[in-house]
């Protein structure tokens, strides 16, 4: 989890009887894509290796996040061992979550109203600003969407300037079309991180 949208929920959530871990990742530029997906992946794995240790159900593993951690909580929900991203320990564990919430994460990087946005910082994340480069699709969660994925409950201001509203509604639709349960919750006059867009 990142950013104060989903920290403010970690209490309810720990109230609610939830174990909430917050994965720390590494990050672009300095580190190249996919190294973020890498280490969800693996602190997914790591944790069902190890579930007497934190008395968490190794069959019942969530992920949510916004912004970025949206985007990767959305790609960690898409993707299986296919994708090549399951690297380094506790291989002999799966990294596949039952259940994702997405607070305004990008989910086509190729869309052009998105990355060309010069006020997107998305590019720069990904250490290259070349629109074209093949990275984009690479690590867009549209791109993976299949039946065997698990529910989404999608989140995202109607006012959102950095990740468009767009991207959501995007990643709902490829989802349904593919028989996932899929929910988008849209927050009126909320901007990117749902703070209150100025009139």
């Amino acid at each position: 989890t990142s950013g104060e949208s989903t920290k403010e929920d970690i209490p309810v959530l720990v109230q609610s009887g939830f174990l909430v871990v917050s994965v720390e990742y590494r990050r672009g530029p300095s580190y190249k894509f996919p190294a973020m997906i890498e280490d969800v992946k693996c602190a997914v794995r790591y944790l069902r290796s190890y579930p007497f240790l934190y008395n968490l159900d190794p069959d019942n593993i969530g992920a949510l996040g916004n912004s970025s951690g949206g985007h990767l909580a959305a790609l960690l929900g898409v993707t299986d061992g296919l994708a090549g991203w399951d690297v380094g320990e506790y291989l002999d564990k799966s990294s596949r979550v039952q259940a994702v919430v997405d607070y305004f994460g990008p989910a086509d990087l190729t869309a052009p109203d998105f990355l060309l946005d010069p006020d997107n910082q998305i590019p720069w994340a990904f250490g290259t600003d070349d629109h074209l480069d093949p990275i984009f699709a690479l690590a867009s969660p549209v791109n993976y969407v299949s039946s065997d994925d698990p529910p989404f409950l999608i989140l995202h201001g109607d006012k959102d300037s950095l990740v468009p509203l767009a991207q959501s509604d995007m990643l709902k639709e490829k989802l349904l079309a593919n028989g996932v349960p899929a929910q988008l919750i849209v927050v009126q006059n909320a901007g990117h991180g749902f703070e209150q867009a100025a009139n």
